[in-house]
């Protein structure tokens, strides 16, 4: 299958480093604006430079689309238009309004698919698995300040990640919720019937975290999503006092997850759904609603 990539930011050289390395691509095309920026990523990984969009259409099956937020509408209508399947790098447009226009005019029979990249990280799947009946959920993804272009506020940067996975992963939809923040930090409580999930996100951050807290009765489950390592700890069958003092002794265990560039799997699962045509497993509707979280959010600050 041959693919196109237009946009070759940071995110853009990630999805043509990848591309270039899956099996079921034979020819990976370029475009961008900046012809100059277009080359450079190009002769790194063997891959062609289109000087149009019309010129990449007529080479390739797929596109990823990595072009800044408040393109993304306009740029994915000439995609979707030209009948060629597309992953829209989250999130799917610079807001919901625009999302819900542009998934009208999505034909049934084009693969559409939008790169939440956290849905795709292996240690999701495996809490997803584990959890049964969570008190408390709380992420972290905080990150020091960076050049790179979004468009977008800390929310729809960062903390939509874990949004998208609240919803769709761990199944904590019809929240109620609670925010404040501004373009660079924000906080949000939502509220599930007796589940309390608390986010929060970054850009001012000293430190890079992923993480991911929760309790349950029987056990609390942390997991880091850059290690991809995840730890279980269970209560004690027993409490003991020794001179004194009190002793706790936790049951922890070390989850074996199968390591994964969530990016590869995330690339994989699009050609793969265009081959079979199955639907994308983060629909434009999902993708969507994210953005309608988000949005509520902003809302309060």
């Amino acid at each position: 299958m041959d693919v196109g990539v237009i946009g070759t930011g940071v995110m853009g050289q990630n999805h043509v480093r990848v591309y270039s390395e899956l099996k079921e691509v034979d020819s990976v095309v370029i475009y961008d604006v900046n012809p100059v920026q277009a080359k450079k990523v190009a002769s790194l990984h063997n891959a062609d430079v289109a000087d149009t969009y019309e010129s990449l259409f007529h080479q390739v099956d797929a596109v990823s689309l990595c072009v800044p937020t408040p393109f993304h509408y306009d740029a994915a209508l000439k995609v979707i238009n030209a009948g060629i399947h597309v992953l829209i790098e989250k999130p799917i447009c610079l807001n919901s309004a625009e999302g819900k226009k542009l998934a009208e005019q999505i034909p049934e029979d084009l693969v559409v698919g939008v790169g939440h990249i956290e849905r795709f990280n292996p240690i999701v799947a495996e809490i997803s698995q584990m959890i049964s009946d969570p008190l408390y959920i709380e992420f972290k993804r905080h990150n020091p300040t960076s050049s790179r272009i979004t468009g977008s506020s800390v929310v729809e940067d960062l903390m939509i990640h874990d949004i998208d996975i609240m919803l769709h992963s761990l199944g904590c939809d019809n929240i109620s919720v609670q925010a404040k923040g501004n373009d660079d930090i924000a906080a949000a409580l939502c509220i599930k019937e007796k589940t309390l999930i608390y986010l929060s996100a970054s850009r001012k951050a000293s430190k890079k975290i992923r993480m991911v807290h929760i309790e349950q009765e029987d056990m609390t489950i942390q997991g880091d999503f850059m290690t991809q390592e995840i730890y279980v700890y269970r209560k004690p069958d027993q409490y003991t006092f020794d001179c004194d003092r009190y002793v706790q002794e936790n049951i922890v265990e070390k989850v074996l997850v199968g390591k994964k560039e969530p990016l590869r799997t995330e690339l994989s699962t699009f050609l793969q759904s265009i081959k079979s045509g199955k639907e994308f497993p983060v629909t434009p509707e999902e993708a969507i609603n994210n953005l309608e979280v988000c949005e509520n959010i902003k809302g309060m600050f």
